[in-house]
């Protein structure tokens, strides 16, 4: 056991191998962080042992930081790569001057929707009063059909796909491109759509912790044959910054709540409209209801991989979607167009916002 008062190292990662055993590593034996004494870790057997409430045991360094918070990447193997190939965004260290591209990037915003994050690109360069023509704004992975990507002033702004592997793989990318290119104090934002969990239509959700379908504040990769654990825990401070943000905006209905990521769309979501439903509606509401109870507000397909890696890699990081429908209600999305576009674009204004507001450009 570690001395009283001591805690292990927080890069840490939980590992289980099987469903009853739990384990830390590396190392095999850990210093205490307090005292430096040297102690055996012993198998533990239940993960909230492991995981408390606050995750206070598995959060990165990302607030100990002392003037510039650079972009960490947790890969020794990166440094012994003649050349770094980041194949899905079209870019590369050999044939591209990531730091003059990219090195004053201050804010990047990420959504699923192709056309949507174009449409936020275009509605920066506005706010920003920019001077370069909008024609201008090309797409940097116009060489590949994965992603788009668009640079406007200090802002980037990139699609990533649906879902937590299409996130994910984008994210691996965009992390190294930013260490790369040796930015410093980056804020990340995701922005897009979910399904609200008994808030009203058009409400927007800032997201304090990200959780898995069991309401549970974590991210579970399998990497090789163990699965790995990590913490969901979003910046707070960044939270609380954007939700006073909000206030400054008339009609705009938004809070701050627990995320759930599923990794379907469908059954994993308790919806009755899929190809396939193995459950009652009864049995929906009952864990749509729980998962209410439990703090979660909406609903949505990215939050918990993202939350994660953003922490180890010492990025401050937020989400914020607005909720086109209560799950409570129904399962599809019945509003008109014009309706629905005002809705996907109360992120889009809140995140304009608050950039203008970080860069001083407010009134």
């Amino acid at each position: 056991m570690l001395a009283p008062g001591c805690e292990l190292d927080p890069d840490q990662e939980v590992v289980r191998t099987r469903p009853e055993d739990y384990f830390l590593r590396p190392p095999s034996h850990a210093a205490c962080t307090a005292c430096g004494t040297v102690m055996t870790i012993h198998i533990v057997e239940r993960m909230a042992s492991v995981i408390p409430a606050s995750n206070s045991s598995m959060r990165s360094d990302r607030n100990t930081y002392v003037g510039k918070r650079f972009v960490h990447v947790k890969n020794a193997y990166l440094d012994s790569m003649d050349e770094d190939i980041l194949y899905h965004l079209d870019l590369g260290t050999k044939t591209h001057n990531l730091p003059a591209m990219f090195g004053d990037v201050k804010f990047v915003c990420v959504g699923g929707s192709p056309n949507r994050m174009k449409a936020f690109a275009l509605f920066m360069h506005k706010e920003l009063g920019l001077e370069e023509a909008e024609e201008d704004i090309k797409d940097i992975c116009a060489g590949t059909d994965r992603y788009c990507m668009y640079k406007t002033g200090p802002v980037l702004t990139i699609s990533h796909g649906m879902g937590i592997p299409s996130i994910s793989i984008m994210l691996h990318e965009l992390i190294k491109l930013l260490h790369h290119a040796r930015c410093c104090d980056v804020t990340i934002i995701r922005i897009g759509t979910s399904g609200g969990i008994g808030i009203a239509p058009g409400t927007v959700v800032i997201t304090d912790i990200a959780v898995d379908s069991f309401f549970k504040p974590r991210f579970e990769q399998v990497i090789l044959d163990n699965i790995v654990t990590r913490s969901t825990e979003l910046d707070k401070e960044l939270s609380e910054e954007l939700f006073n943000c909000s206030k400054e905006i008339p009609n705009f209905p938004t809070l701050i709540g627990h995320t759930m990521c599923t990794y379907d769309f469908y059954e994993g979501q308790g919806r009755l409209d899929g190809a396939l439903c193995s459950f009652s509606r009864g049995k929906k509401l009952d864990y749509l209801k729980r998962a209410y109870k439990a703090g979660v507000r909406n609903i949505e397909m990215e939050s918990t991989v993202f939350a994660a890696m953003c922490g180890l890699c010492g990025l401050k990081a937020a989400v914020v979607c607005v909720t086109p429908l209560n799950r409570l209600d129904c399962d599809q999305i019945n509003l008109p167009h014009d309706v629905l576009v005002e809705y996907q674009q109360q992120p889009q204004l809140l995140i304009s916002n608050f950039i203008r507001w970080r860069l001083g450009l407010c009134d």
